[in-house]
């Protein structure tokens, strides 16, 4: 949950996964776990992640919808050199913008082979990785040359986990963010069920700070209890609270107190 406080005064993020690897099961996605983690740090509320197949109509369509919902789209996937890397093209396509080989992203590629001469250097293949929208920012891939871009507020990424956190580490300092959102959490053995009326009451009690409850099995039941704001001193009345109505409720050995994190 985001609390109004956090959506206030916060830019917002959306993520677009695409492959049709990732929803048949072949590869787990890694990298929304970490965009989630990096947003969180730079006080981005990432508001929505999205999965969608490597079908041109639907990655149009998702594109045009996250542009206009939020400041920043992040995509990952789907810009390599083979035929159903089609990425780019949805892009250009939902900002209605040419897109072709550009001289910038060819040379960094040619650039990147001549190095490496048992690659075999540039082919037709590789050279669709050079396939930038007109008008779009190169993202520079320290990893294996062939960059992203960013084209108005939708940043393409590689999907590719390592490829993907050098990218991202290259744009966040050009991301404008809020104060980061810290987290303190504590885990309890107790049901969900039976701590739920509390929190809500405690969630009332303090309007700045989200408070999410994660049931876990651990031989008996249990719950995670998440508190999160960018407002530091909120979380920290809010933790005071939920600590001191936690003791009313259990044994103190049956309360793990997670510190707060940023």
């Amino acid at each position: 949950m985001t609390t109004e406080a956090e959506s206030a005064r916060a830019p917002r993020a959306a993520m677009l996964v695409i492959g049709d690897e990732i929803l048949s099961g072949r590869i787990q996605d890694l990298n929304a776990h970490h965009l989630a983690q990096r947003m969180s740090a730079l006080g981005i509320v990432l508001a929505e992640i999205r999965v969608v197949p490597d079908d041109h109509a639907t990655i149009v369509a998702a594109v045009r919808t996250l542009s206009a919902a939020v400041d920043y789209v992040f995509t990952s996937g789907g810009i390599g050199p083979t035929h159903d890397d089609i990425t780019a093209d949805a892009v250009a396509a939902a900002f209605e913008t040419p897109i072709d080989v550009r001289a910038d992203a060819r040379a960094i590629l040619e650039a990147y082979y001549a190095g490496r001469p048992a690659s075999g250097g540039i082919n037709a293949a590789r050279l669709r990785m050079a396939r930038i929208p007109e008008g779009a920012r190169l993202i520079e891939n320290p990893v294996s040359g062939a960059p992203g871009f960013v084209l108005a507020n939708v940043h393409v990424m590689a999907g590719v986990p390592e490829i993907f956190r050098a990218m991202l580490a290259g744009l966040e300092p050009g991301l404008a963010g809020g104060p980061p959102i810290r987290s303190h959490g504590f885990e309890v053995m107790m049901p969900e069920g039976e701590i739920a009326a509390p929190l809500g009451a405690l969630a009332e009690a303090h309007p700045a700070v989200s408070i999410g409850c994660y049931p876990f099995y651990r031989d008996r039941p249990g719950a995670r209890v998440v508190l999160r704001s960018a407002d530091a001193a909120a979380l920290a009345d809010a933790a005071e609270a939920v600590r001191r109505r936690l003791e009313t409720l259990l044994d103190a050995s049956d309360i793990r107190e997670v510190p707060p994190s940023d």
